[in-house]
């Protein structure tokens, strides 16, 4: 038993050694042959189309993006206010249920805004 226990520390052993020779291998490949100007240069992101009119086509979304999520902002607000007033006028202990609906109404305004927002 105590044998198999120390072969397979010795496998470990070698096999580790195997690892730090190889890196060690490339290391040193790696400074033979410094980089050429073609593996430094940044992917060029010619690909960006243009419109009719000669505008970045991801500029154009991006600002469509924006001003769609500013109103659905203002849109967030106005609910978030009548919800407000609503539960103002019904009083301590009652609920409408057309204040339950604005609040899932909210989530979805809320959950679009975010989902714009992330991409």
């Amino acid at each position: 038993m105590k044998w198999d226990l120390s072969r397979r520390w010795l496998l470990r052993v070698l096999s580790g050694g195997s690892v730090i020779a190889r890196a060690l291998r490339a290391q040193a490949i790696d400074q033979q042959n410094p980089p050429t100007d073609d593996r430094l240069k940044l992917p060029d992101n010619n690909d960006d189309q243009r419109l009719p009119d000669g505008r970045s086509q991801k500029n154009a979304i991006a600002k469509q993006q924006h001003e769609q999520a500013l109103k659905d902002a203002n849109q967030l607000c106005d609910v978030a206010g009548e919800l407000r007033d609503e539960l103002r006028k019904a009083g301590d202990f009652v609920v409408p249920v057309s204040a339950v609906k604005k609040t899932e109404e909210i989530e979805k305004i809320a959950k679009r805004i975010r989902g714009r927002l992330r991409y």
